[in-house]
């Protein structure tokens, strides 16, 4: 018997190391103890390498031994393992004391070495995942983790120096507050590096380490002081601080400045979600973790470039909303109107009902609408954004005050992409993504009144047409068949007024003239448009009815608009919009090179031809887009094409601009279609979308580290084999044209409203 039970003691620690029939659970492979994988968060950096966030679920930033303190080092081995230096990762004195304490009912201290401790906090070994048949056990499970222990330190040992190990524990270990490490942990609890920290500091934090929760400074700040104290005497008791250093160290208050990193961590905004987006479905396919790995990741997005889009958002939306608030308080009524701008009656009320927050009131208070009621009205402390301060406020608002208060604001969404390369250098999904979170570059579509209109312009180019063919602005009827039965539609200009001009193509465009644009959509085929619009990047699905080139085909978003018009500027090459260049892992090796793709949707010719065609929003009289010529973008003969858009009823205000170097769309609008101005003074495109642009381009063009210059397109790579040189009859060139956006809603609807065919919601420029 005496030999069985040598036999089994000695076969233990190698049962438990190969987990014998499933009995043990996993133990750490060699490669795992030679090349440990420490959680290590993501960095995302900008083109012009500006770290811009980070990603992790345990955020951790790894420092060699010699960027820390010594009095780190010290703290801890006098604390939690005064032998250190002399036992192979197993101090039996140790262990023999706490098994003596716990036989005598007291606390003969932890038996655990810092090697120990590394391993369990390394290599994960009381996870569920790597538990045996065994270890579900209580007492038979804690003696199989602690043998694992023994034995992973003992390997550690054997691999590593100790002053290797004992920085691959102070950047391993937790210290509360989601600091994992001693670098992160210096910055959260007292905004400082890690050799920066002084003898009291550094004890505060290696008392942490024996409960991250309990000894936490900022929460139970009387423990964590009892906790340092207790350390500070450990270290004088080691003989490292005089019996005078530690009495004065322990008369020290505990002073933090207190920092938490969240778990994306970096300045709030839109780009990064669609960032993570597209890594995260690349880590899933390719056996890597955003969130542990430490991986670099390298987008598009150029920092100056990104910070004058903002600021140009800020700047115009906060002045735009001022005027926004203005008109309707002139009016005394709010801006969520029907047709005839009577105000919707119950709409806060019918709004409130579809939010999660109604829901989860209305299940807590099923059967009892009187505490419904009493919740949805119940005023609380409310921190809300605002133009006004600092970006935010407390105000005391009930949940209906509150929605009634956000549904006041407009929005808006602006991208740029180099339409040579896709790169997207920026992306401004909204006014603030503290509190808005909705992305109205990707997430958000809406109709996109004239600034559709190209698309028609470009099947008619690509079909026989040229810019100087002509149709004549006049009253027409447009017949067509919808599900077998006969239709017409009687299109409206803006003032319902025609002029009877025998109109060149690029004169109509550029004055976004309804007439004109729906008799081309009827020659080239309303379903033909729908196919050039999906052929040069809109991917959302269109309708092909006989308004489409008034843009109410369907629901687009400024990303797919910036990439549709980017084939104009591209020689009729379409980019695939592109947010990441490269990935790289944790030592800097590049793992994932993402390059340039593009495909020939339309000839160069044609490409050409419809940069032509948008440059005559500024050289045609009475263009859309002059009062681009309000702003400082005019010298070394620059041009700039674009076309304003505006929806039914001024819902949305569009406008995209191209330049010989970048593509850029704009939009703004209510959260819902019945939030809007009521006339072409203040809601159109021209008036709320284009001074951004504008704005913009200004401030790229001022910044000389950005190497953005004036100048013309380029000439076309290919003979232009149809006449374009049509310029109509001059007109002051610097002029601002008033209420040329057309956004009549006309006869059409009263065709439509039978229901066989969707009612347009945007019927022009």
């Amino acid at each position: 018997m005496f030999v069985v039970g040598v036999g089994v003691f000695l076969l233990y620690p190698i049962l438990v190391s190969m987990n014998f029939l499933f009995l043990f659970g996993k133990s750490p492979s060699l490669e795992e103890l030679e090349n440990p994988k420490v959680e290590q968060p993501s960095e995302v950096y900008t083109a012009d390498g500006i770290l811009i966030g980070r990603y992790f679920r345990e955020n951790r930033s790894p420092v060699p031994l010699n960027k820390m303190s010594p009095w780190l080092i010290k703290a801890l081995i006098s604390t939690e393992d005064v032998r250190y230096q002399d036992h192979s990762g197993i101090d039996p004195k140790a262990i023999a004391r706490a098994v003596a304490g716990a036989a005598t009912g007291g606390s003969g201290g932890g038996g655990s070495t810092i090697t120990q401790q590394l391993a369990k906090n390394l290599y994960k070994t009381r996870r569920k995942e790597n538990i045996g048949l065994l270890g579900h056990l209580p007492l038979v499970g804690t003696i199989i983790s602690k043998t694992k222990e023994w034995l992973t330190a003992v390997e550690l040992e054997r691999r590593y120096t100790k002053d290797e190990i004992l920085r691959l524990y102070f950047n391993t270990v937790e210290y509360g507050s989601q600091a994992y490490g001693i670098k992160v942990a210096a910055k959260t609890f007292y905004s400082t590096s890690p050799d920066s920290l002084t003898i009291e500091q550094a004890a505060t934090l290696v008392g942490m380490l024996n409960n991250p929760t309990a000894y936490n400074p900022k929460f139970h700040p009387l423990a964590a002081r009892k906790r340092r104290d207790l350390v500070i005497t450990r270290m004088a008791q080691a003989g490292v601080l005089t019996a005078a250093q530690a009495a004065a160290e322990q008369a020290k208050p505990i002073v933090l400045q207190y920092q938490v990193e969240k778990h994306v961590d970096g300045p709030e905004n839109y780009f990064r979600g669609a960032v993570s987006q597209r890594v995260n479905e690349w880590c899933r396919q390719n056996g890597y973790d955003m969130y542990r790995d430490g991986l670099r990741i390298y987008t598009t997005i150029d920092s100056r470039m990104q910070q004058y889009a903002e600021e140009a958002v800020q700047k115009k939306m906060k002045t735009l909303q001022r005027s926004f608030d203005n008109f309707w308080r002139n009016r005394d009524q709010n801006p969520w109107v029907d047709e005839k701008g009577n105000e919707i009656p119950d709409f806060i009320e019918t709004q409130m009902k579809r939010t999660e927050q109604y829901k989860a009131l209305a299940a807590q208070y099923e059967g009892r609408p009187d505490l419904l009621e009493e919740a949805l009205n119940r005023k609380q402390p409310v921190k809300v954004f605002t133009w006004k301060g600092d970006g935010d406020t407390t105000l005391l608002m009930s949940p209906l005050d509150s929605l009634a208060y956000y549904k006041h604001f407009l929005h808006a969404g602006m991208m740029t992409m180099d339409p040579f390369t896709g790169q997207i250098k920026a992306w401004v999904g909204g006014l603030n993504y503290r509190f808005f979170q909705y992305d109205h570059v990707k997430q958000g579509k809406r109709q996109a009144g004239s600034t559709f209109k190209p698309f028609v312009y470009l099947t008619a180019l690509d079909n026989g047409y040229s810019p100087c063919d002509r149709i004549r602005d006049e009253r027409v009827t447009i017949n067509y068949v919808e599900n077998g039965q006969p239709m017409e539609w009687k299109p409206d200009n803006v003032t319902r007024e025609y002029t009877g001009t025998n109109m060149t193509l690029r004169h109509a465009m550029a004055r976004s003239v309804n007439s004109v644009t729906a008799q081309l959509t009827e020659k080239v085929g309303w379903d033909n448009v729908a196919k050039y619009a999906n052929k040069v990047g809109i991917r959302s699905k269109l309708l092909a009815v006989p308004s489409i080139g008034l843009g109410s085909g369907g629901d687009v978003s400024v990303y797919e608009m910036v990439n549709a018009y980017s084939t104009f500027v591209n020689q009729g090459f379409r980019p695939e919009p592109m947010l990441i260049t490269r990935i790289e892992d944790r030592n800097g090796n590049v793992i994932k090179q993402f390059d340039p793709q593009q495909k020939r949707v339309i000839s160069a010719e044609t490409a050409w031809l419809m940069l032509y065609m948008l440059r005559g929003g500024m050289e045609e009289p009475g263009g859309t887009s002059q009062a681009l010529w309000d702003y400082e973008l005019w010298k070394k003969n620059n041009q700039i094409g674009g076309k304003t858009g505006t929806t039914s009823n001024y819902s949305d205000g569009w406008y995209m601009g191209v330049s010989k170097d970048f593509v850029t769309g704009v939009w703004v609008g209510g959260e819902d279609r019945s939030i809007h101005f009521l006339n072409s003074q203040q809601g159109e495109g021209g008036r709320t979308a284009l001074p951004i642009y504008g704005t913009y381009m200004e401030k790229l063009y001022q910044d000389p580290d950005l190497d953005i210059t004036m100048g013309p397109f380029p000439q076309p790579t290919v003979k232009i084999t149809k006449k374009y040189n049509c310029i109509s009859p001059s007109e002051p060139r610097r002029r601002r044209v008033e209420a040329v956006d057309t956004i009549v809603v006309d006869n059409l609807l009263e065709n439509l409203n039978n229901g066989t065919v969707p009612i347009p919601d945007s019927l022009g420029g």
